[in-house]
C-alpha cells in the first residue's frame, strides 16, 4: 500500500523490522513520516510506536484492518500522539492525500513559504527561488540546479536573488539548512551529530562552522530557537557571504 501510494518519483521508502533498525534510519536520512503495521502482533511493532516520542518532527501513522478487537491498539496510537491510522484496504486508494500533508517537509515548505519580511524577498525570481528552497529542508543545494528549476543562468540567479537589499543565496540556503536543524534538534532522539548526519552536513563540526557564521549561534543552542530568532540573528549583517566564505559554499 505504502509503495503504491508513493512511488519512487515520489521518494524512498526504507522497511524497517526492529525498532532498532527503525532508529537507524531516523539518525541517517531525513524522514518525513513512519507507517506501523499495529496489526502486527508483539511488543516489537509497540517498541517501533514509540519512537514517535523521540522524533516528533516525523509523524506516525498505524496501519490497521481495523477489526473489532483493534481498539486497544487505536488507543495506544492515540496515546503515543500519532498523525492518524489508515485502514488497510479502504484508505489505500488515498494514502498518499493523508500522509503527504503531515509529512515534515511538507509541513516546513508550507510554514515558509512566505519569506520572513526583514529578508526583503519580494521579485518574483526571489520568490519563486525561496519556496523551491524551503521545499527541501535542509538539503545542500547547488545554484546551478536552482537556476534551473527557476529557468535562469545561475549567474543571473545570484545578481537577481540578491538585488534590492536582499540576502547572498548561498546565505539564504544556508539559514534555511539552520531552520530545519534547529526543528530537528528539538526531537529527544537526536545530537548534535544526528542532526549534522540527517542533513548532509560534512560532520559536527561543519554544523558548527555554519551556524556560528549564519546566526551567530552554537548548534547545541538551536533546540531553543524559533524560526523569529534565527532569521533576526541572520539579518544582523550576516546575510552576505564574504570573501573567505566563498571557497566553502
Amino acid at each position: 500500500m505504502v509503495r503504491a501510494a508513493f512511488p519512487r518519483r515520489h521518494g524512498r521508502i526504507v522497511t524497517v523490522r526492529t525498532a532498532g533498525e527503525c532508529s537507524d534510519v531516523f539518525r541517517s536520512m531525513l524522514v518525513d513520516a513512519a507507517v506501523v503495521d499495529i496489526s502486527a502482533p508483539g511488543e516489537e511493532t509497540w517498541r517501533i510506536a514509540e519512537l514517535a516520542r523521540e522524533f516528533p518532527s516525523a509523524p506516525f501513522f498505524g496501519l490497521s484492518p481495523l477489526r473489532a478487537g483493534d481498539g486497544p491498539a487505536v488507543g495506544r496510537c492515540v496515546s503515543l500522539d500519532f498523525a492518524d491510522v489508515l485502514v488497510e484496504g479502504v484508505d489505500d486508494p488515498v494514502a498518499r492525500a493523508l500522509i503527504a500533508p503531515h509529512a515534515f517537509s511538507a509541513r516546513f515548505a508550507e510554514s515558509l513559504r512566505d519569506p520572513p519580511p526583514s529578508l526583503a524577498l519580494s521579485t518574483d525570481i526571489q520568490l519563486r527561488t525561496w519556496r523551491w528552497v524551503v521545499a527541501f529542508p535542509g538539503r545542500a543545494l547547488r545554484t546551478d540546479a536552482l537556476a534551473k528549476a527557476v529557468g535562469v543562468t545561475r549567474e543571473h540567479l545570484s545578481r537577481s536573488f540578491a538585488a534590492f537589499g536582499a540576502p547572498n543565496l548561498k546565505r539564504v540556503i544556508d539559514l534555511v539548512r539552520l531552520v530545519a536543524a534547529a526543528e530537528l534538534s528539538k526531537n529527544p532522539g537526536y545530537d548534535t551529530r544526528d542532526v549534522a548526519r540527517v542533513l548532509g552536513f560534512a560532520s559536527s563540526s561543519h554544523l558548527s562552522s555554519t551556524a556560528q557564521r549564519v546566526v551567530g549561534t552554537k548548534p547545541v543552542s538551536l533546540a531553543r530557537l524559533r524560526t523569529v530568532d534565527l532569521v533576526e540573528r541572520f539579518v544582523r549583517g550576516r546575510g552576505r557571504t564574504r570573501a573567505q566564505d566563498r571557497s566553502e559554499s
